[in-house]
């Protein structure tokens, strides 16, 4: 690519991996107090996978990131950036789930590092991977979203143990000059004033780690479903109209409406605001339950797999989570089935 000529970024690939155990709401029946028609009409979750003890969060990002890198017909060298969106790490602030799945793909010497904007991550790292990219300083991105959540779940708590699962989802985001195969636009934003509505309290600064921490149970995620639920929904309806007001493109235009799969009930809410069809609008929720940073990728490989995700078709991606953040980016899907 000469200078002169302009870069855009566009999504080559799409993968995913979930572990094969299933949680499901008959066998959190057994666990708390709570029943199976209760967790379907609150949240539209029928079972969650959960991983092994002995498997990391970056076990689950490098079974993901080798079929998008395969898919996208690249050699693991010409990847530039690795880019791992999660708050479910490794290891406590070091090193990078990033540099893990760098040294388990053998990606050598490139740049690392790790997203934390819960179940937005992954739009947030396609902002990342967009800028760097048209900026002429990458090529080649490998973008993953990857949870292990039921490593921070109480499943003690029926308010939170009902929501989560692991898995996740990887993209390459490529270098194009061809504009139809670019990402339209990407909104991104936080307000931490609502931080306390979904946050993982321990360990950190504030809290670090130490018996009183474990004995109150800190280091579990802890929400405030009611009041996220509710702001939820008025904010997602509100970024998705303007960015599609912004790029003048109706609702019907939309291929593929890519939530974050945290709630069916949020996931109607919003799409009935925007008068989105049935057919438009891809679900998972139900058999994955919450899977944070890793939802959305792992919702578009799911139509990517069903053979019903092709190329040049428009997704629009929205998703909110702890922060509090939210994102929404219109795209084509820019690879081949």
């Amino acid at each position: 690519m000469s200078r002169s000529t302009p870069i855009y970024a566009a999504m080559r690939s799409i993968g995913a991996y979930v572990p094969p155990k299933i949680l499901s709401n008959a066998d959190l029946e057994k666990m708390v107090d709570t029943t199976d028609e209760w967790i379907v009409k609150r949240t539209g979750i029928r079972e969650r996978h959960i991983a092994d003890k002995d498997v990391a969060t970056s076990d689950l990002a490098v079974e993901a990131a080798r079929d998008a890198i395969a898919r996208a017909g690249l050699e693991h060298e010409e990847i530039d950036l690795v880019l791992c969106a999660t708050v479910t790490p490794d290891y406590f602030n070091m090193p990078s789930t990033a540099c893990v799945i760098s040294d388990k793909l053998g990606i050598r010497n490139v740049q690392a590092f790790d997203i934390s904007a819960a179940c937005s991550g992954f739009v947030y790292g396609l902002s990342i991977a967009k800028a760097f990219i048209e900026s002429g300083m990458k090529r080649n991105v490998l973008l993953i979203g990857a949870e292990k959540f039921s490593s921070i779940v109480d499943y003690t708590d029926r308010s939170t143990c009902i929501l989560f699962g692991d898995g996740a989802g990887a993209a390459v985001i490529s270098a194009t000059e061809d504009r139809d195969e670019g990402i339209i636009d990407i909104h991104a934003s936080a307000d931490g004033s609502y931080a306390d509505f979904l946050m993982t309290p321990a360990p950190g600064s504030v809290h670090p780690a130490s018996c009183e921490v474990i004995e109150q149970g800190l280091q579990y995620v802890k929400m405030k479903g009611n009041e996220t639920f509710k702001l939820a929904v008025k904010t997602l309806t509100k970024d998705v109209k303007e960015i599609l007001e912004k790029n003048s493109i109706p609702a019907e235009k939309i291929d593929h409406f890519v939530p974050h799969q945290a709630n069916y009930r949020i996931i109607k809410a919003v799409g009935d605001a925007l008068k989105m069809r049935e057919d438009q609008t891809v679900l998972t929720v139900g058999k994955y339950g919450n899977t944070s940073a890793a939802s959305i990728p792992m919702a578009i490989n799911d139509i990517y797999e069903e053979g019903r995700l092709h190329y040049g078709d428009l997704m629009l991606l929205d998703t909110f989570g702890g922060g509090l953040t939210w994102a929404s980016a219109l795209l084509p899907f820019a690879g081949r089935n």
